[in-house]
Parts: structure tokens; sequence; C-alpha cells
């Protein structure tokens, strides 16, 4: 089957590469989706009402009930336009969450029935979730979708992780699947939802299979995989990216948002769970400490990775990590969608904006509080932003003017300073050289 040429879209801003990634963690998705309707709604201020995300992120990666926010804000409607605003995913997950997690009453609804659910097959059959994704999300395959997409899965079958990535797709093109399957797929989790199976075909019309569950199992955190995808279109030497180099983390400009841990609440320890059987790993305290531990586990080690690194390079002030790690009780729980447990989730997330930039401290994992950073909201908003913005569009209609450019080029937005807040005049400088210079050898 013939497919349309897969588009690669080239940095927005550049040589800065922006990327925007969201983990899994069921419906605390609802954290996430209210601090990504925050950041839309500052970005609005600044280019009006028809502002969205997908204008400028280059990537936009997701896990498990990320890889649905990511889809759900890159799809493209009739009028090429994301299919969603960032204000929709709050609604979606209130609307939708208690029919694909129902809540059982009686003795259907007592522990001792969901563990046995559990353990004769999944505890949710997935139809309502499937049915939902597939009517939202259409015939809309990853290769349309407004900016590019990284979107984690694991192959049972072939015991591989299957990244569904539109960089990958023109040399891979059996990955360019309905976005519709690759949520299905993402957002799979052992023992809570089925696995998917679906067939694909490539451009040469081979069928591949995919027997595919959650990516959190391998990368709950799926920012490390967007870095790694760009990472490896610089090393092929993809000229969207040039001049820049593999670990140059200063181009890069990351906001990573996580969907909160129960981390302070200590609710485990090595005397209780020394004692606990199949069924106490499956349910315990209202959760579900197998899916928990291994999706935060992988969570953790993404953050302490990209955390290290960027400070090794003298690029802390590149990555921002928006998670929450007080959730106590239902509230860590990835499927107990009662209405007022939805709700608390909602207040959860309008308190982490309010709550100080934190870092991870990379002695002890604890995520601390940053010095003179201001709050979460503030890192977003940047009100002092606006005054580097006016500088810098001096100056860049300063150098388009003096490199002769043409007004194509000229496009180049300046965007991430709304979202960073720092002086790019170097880069200001390196681009508008960069680009005269390709212009020139081009005649």
């Amino acid at each position: 089957m013939e497919r349309a040429k897969s588009l690669i879209h080239p940095p927005t801003y550049g040589n800065l590469v922006t990327i925007l990634s969201i983990d899994g963690g069921g419906i605390r998705g609802i954290i996430p989706a209210t601090i990504i309707e925050f950041l839309e709604s500052q970005l609005q201020e600044l280019d009006g009402p028809d502002a969205r995300l997908a204008d400028y992120f280059d990537v936009i990666s997701g896990t498990s009930t990320g890889g649905l926010v990511a889809a759900m804000l890159t799809a493209p409607d009739s009028n090429n336009r994301p299919l969603f605003a960032a204000k929709d995913i709050k609604p979606f997950y209130m609307e939708h969450s208690p029919q694909i997690f129902p809540q059982r009453r009686g003795l259907c609804g007592t522990l001792l029935a969901k563990v046995m659910r559990a353990m004769l097959g999944p505890i949710y059959d997935g139809k309502y979730l499937h049915n939902v994704i597939r009517k939202k999300l259409g015939e809309i395959r990853l290769h349309e979708t407004l900016t590019n997409v990284v979107i984690p899965t694991f192959d049972i079958k072939s015991l591989r992780s299957i990244v569904f990535s539109s960089y990958q797709i023109k040399t891979s093109p059996f990955l360019d699947a309905k976005l519709s399957d690759i949520c299905i797929s993402t957002s799979a989790a052992p023992t809570v939802l089925p696995a998917h199976n679906f067939n694909n075909k490539d451009s040469k019309g081979k069928v591949h299979e995919f027997n595919l569950i959650d990516g959190g199992v391998c990368a709950n955190n799926p920012t490390l995989v967007a870095l790694n995808e760009v990472t490896r279109q610089i090393i092929k030497q993809n000229t969207d990216f040039l001049p820049m180099k593999p670990l140059e983390y200063n181009r890069f400009l990351i906001i990573s948002i996580g969907t909160g841990t129960a981390k302070s609440e200590g609710k485990f320890d090595a005397h209780m769970t020394a004692k606990w059987g199949l069924l106490d790993w499956l349910t315990q305290s209202g959760c579900n400490p197998f899916i928990e531990i291994f999706t935060l586990a992988s969570a953790d080690m993404v953050d302490s990775h990209v955390s290290a690194v960027t400070q090794a390079l003298d690029s802390e002030d590149n990555y921002l990590r928006i998670e929450d790690d007080t959730l106590t009780g239902t509230n860590s729980s990835v499927d107990i969608a009662t209405k007022e447990n939805l709700e608390k989730l909602c207040h959860i997330g309008e308190k982490l904006l309010k709550k100080p930039v934190s870092r991870l401290n990379l002695e002890n994992g604890v995520f601390e509080p940053l010095k003179n950073r201001g709050t979460n909201e503030d890192a977003l908003k940047r009100p002092e932003s606006v005054s580097f913005l006016d500088r810098n569009v001096n100056l860049c209609d300063d150098l388009f003017k003096r490199h002769r450019l043409t007004a194509k080029q000229k496009q180049h937005s300046l965007y991430p300073l709304a979202l960073t807040g720092i002086n790019i005049q170097h880069s200001l400088e390196e681009k508008a050289s960069n680009l005269c210079f390709r212009e020139t050898k081009e005649k």
C-alpha cells in the first residue's frame, strides 16, 4: 500500500530544538494536562487564541497516557490544525476515565474481586478505551502529525522496545501506523489493560505484525527517548540539525512533565514486601505495586540521567522537570477513576503550578526546590522573557537586514524565549550567519 511521503519537521527555531515530554500514569495524566493547559494559554497571550503547543515544540513525546496526550496535541483536523487544544485534554479525562476504568460496586467492587479479575485476565477489557481513541483519531497516521512525535511501546513477541517516531518513518516505513493503534498499544499496561495486536504494511506492501504493551515497561518517562531520536538525526548529519553536535545540550529546550509519584509517602518497605505473594503485588493500599514500581523506577532513572548530563554539560537551565512526589492514597492510583479522585488530581495539577521549580538531587535522589527560581508557573510564564523577546526581536530584525536574508528565512520565530526567558544573542548571530552561508552555497 502506497503511503504519503514521511515529513520530518525541521527545528522550528533554527539551532534550538524544543522538546515536550509527558510521562505515563493512567488517570494521573490529568496532572500534566493541567500543566500544558497553562503553558498553551501563555503562548496564546503572546500569539493569539489560535496558538497551539504543536506550533512551538519540535518534538512531543509521550508514554502510555502521555502518548495519548501527545497524539491529541499533534493530530491534524480538516484545516490541518491540531485536533485538540491543550484545554480540551482535561475535560477528555474527566468525561471518559470513568468508562475506561469503571469502578464496580458491591461485592464485584471489593479488593478480592479486583484481585481475582487480575488473576484471570486484565482488570479492564479496554473496549471503551479502544472505541473512544479510534473515534477521536480516526485513520490519522504517524506521518500526518503536525510536529514530530515520539511514543515508546514494547513488543512482547520480539521482546524489544518499539518506538513510533516521526524520525524513523523514512527508513522504517512499517512504523507509519495509525495513531489510534499506537495509543492503544502504549496504554496497554500489564494486568490493567489487554495487549494490542495489529498489522501494518510498509511502502512495499509487506505486512508487519505488532504485539505491543505499555511503553512504560521500558520508558515511562520518554524524555531520553526523544533526546535519543534527535541525537540520532544529528549523528546521521541530517542537514536540518547542522551545525549541532550530539552533546550540545545547550541547544535543547526540554520541558518534561510527570504524572506524580508517592515517593514521600514511603508506603512500602522490605519488611512488608518480603512477605508478599503474587496477589499482594497486584493490589495493595488502593494501587497496583507491580505497575507503580516498574513505571516509577523507569521514570526515575531517566530523570536522573538527563539531570546528570545537563548539569555536567552546564545546560541544566535548559531542562525543566515538573513533577509532584507527594501523592498519597488513591491519588497515586492509575485507575481509580471516581469523580472525587479525578477532581483531586485536577487540584494537584493546579497546586503543582504553584510549587517551586525543583531539580533531582543526584546524591540522594530527592526532588528539591531550587533557590531564586520561582514556581513552575513562573518557569512556564517567565514575565521577564517579554523584555528579552523585545530586545531579541530587534536584534533579529537587524541581523536579517545585515545578512540580506529572505522573507522565508526570517520566519524563524523567537518564541522559545517566551519559555526560557534567556538571552540568545550568540545563537541569533550564528543562525543568521549559517542561513546566509547556506543561501550563498545554494547559489
